[in-house]
């Protein structure tokens, strides 16, 4: 099937048409929806507003993936009601993850949401819209084998106008059994490649300097005979001033033909976020991670090979069914002998309609869950900081995204190994590549001096 991406439109259209709000919660591909929900609203006539006062359509594009994402959704609804008595006929949906997952509770509920529209119901939005303001609810959870948005080209709602986020694939079939992805975003699906490399073409020609490729597992993208390691090349092929990231790796997919990809590429930035979740080959057979602890180190000694100078990153759950103290201790050791640069650390929260929440208890005690993930971050900052540490003294290239936010005289920009760091300014602005050297560092940002 062939695709044409339309690139005319990067940035929000102003003009005096209905006014439509988003609020974006969770990971990087909803904020990635929220963008081709903007362009799809454009379409019908509306003007995006970073006003909730001014709007006529308020969505909030919601995540599932944790009880307390869902829980600050709710009370993000109860707070609509003042902005309904401010404007009457106000329309307020819920978008996303949230939505596919509890759509009776949503439109039965005292909080009158007026839409519900599942990840995979996008192009409904403008019927739904329409539906609501008659008096009805205008409700679409259907979830599909082969929506991926291909040929949208998204409205880029970023302020730096300098990194970008691609959406590759939709779904998960990995089905670990703590995660209700695959539930609330069906099965996976890639996108056509031509679609992908145009965006990330018309996103550079544009001014953009980095894009970063979203999936939930990228390392299983597929689109007939183009793999997940020839469309890096693809994308990174564009233009050398052009940087690729990617996110989200699964450790059991992740193939040796990506690290050769990347380590032919200079532009491909060094950093591999590889969620490991447990250190213990115990805790990931009940979690049906598919790898033991020792794939995963396997995985990791390929990254140091092939990409010596690469930061590698992760998730990690603390207290997940049947956790002992020896399986928390494999991930504190599993963390000591790979080093992260930085880690996403959470406590278990069971979500229902999962295998977990079917057939494994949630026994750790809650008190358990805060101290081993105490533990955990405690480790992490040790380590994060040791990292930082080590970088002092080195170069590196650095992409400017913005001003700092404590001194307008100097820049913040990212390291290939996403690592931020602050320097004077100089005469370089956003979207320069400005050569630096490391002279000191805190544990969350390092500071540099422009090599001259």
């Amino acid at each position: 099937m062939e695709f044409k991406l339309n690139t005319n439109t990067l940035r929000p259209l102003s003009g005096a048409g209905r006014k439509l709000f988003v609020e974006t919660y969770g990971c990087q591909m909803n904020v990635g929806d929220t963008e081709v929900v903007v362009a799809l609203m454009q379409r019908e006539g509306y003007v995006y507003t970073e006003d909730i006062g001014l709007a006529d359509v308020i969505l909030i594009n919601t995540c599932s993936i944790r009880d307390n994402a869902e829980q600050r959704i709710w009370g993000r609804l109860a707070e609509m009601k003042r902005y309904r008595r401010a404007k009457p006929g106000l329309v307020v949906g819920i978008i996303g993850c949230m939505a596919e997952r509890l759509k009776e509770k949503l439109v039965e509920g005292p909080y009158g949401v007026d839409v519900v529209a599942g990840p995979d119901a996008y192009r409904d939005l403008p019927r739904l819209v329409r539906e609501a303001e008659a008096g009805g609810k205008g409700v679409n959870v259907l979830l599909s084998t082969e929506e991926t948005y291909a040929e949208i080209a998204p409205v880029r709602l970023d302020r730096n106008g300098v990194s970008a986020y691609v959406a590759i694939m939709r779904g998960c079939n990995n089905f670990c059994s703590y995660c209700v992805v695959p539930y609330t975003r069906g099965r996976e699906r890639s996108r056509d490649p031509q679609t992908i490399v145009a965006e990330a073409r018309s996103l550079f020609g544009n001014g953009y300097r980095e894009v970063t490729l979203l999936g939930q597992n990228v390392n299983s993208y597929k689109a007939g005979e183009v793999d997940f390691p020839e469309l890096m090349r693809l994308v990174a092929s564009i233009s050398p001033l052009l940087r690729v990231r990617f996110a989200t790796s699964h450790p059991k997919d992740m193939s040796d033909r990506l690290l050769e990809v990347m380590a032919s590429m200079p532009n491909i930035c060094r950093a591999i976020h590889l969620p490991a979740q447990s250190g213990a080959t115990s805790m990931l057979e009940r979690m049906n991670r598919k790898y033991t602890r020792e794939w995963y180190l396997g995985r990791v000694a390929a990254i140091r090979r092939y990409l010596p100078d690469c930061a590698v990153t992760t998730d990690l759950i603390a207290g997940f069914s049947g956790e002992t103290e020896k399986e928390h201790e494999a991930t504190l050791s599993l963390m000591r002998e790979v080093g992260y640069e930085f880690a996403y650390m959470f406590k278990y929260s069971e979500r229902p309609g999962t295998f977990a929440h079917e057939h494994l208890p949630d026994d750790v005690p809650d008190e358990v869950k805060s101290r081993r993930l105490s533990e955990i971050i405690a480790l992490q900052n040790e380590l994060g900081h040791a990292s930082n540490l080590r970088d002092v003294g080195r170069e590196f290239e650095v992409l400017v995204e913005g001003r700092s936010k404590r001194d307008e005289k100097q820049l913040s920009g990212r390291t290939s190994q996403n690592k931020v760091v602050v320097f004077d300014r100089g005469r370089h602005d956003v979207g320069d590549y400005v050569r630096v050297r490391i002279t000191g560092c805190t544990p969350a940002t390092l500071f540099g001096e422009e090599i001259i």
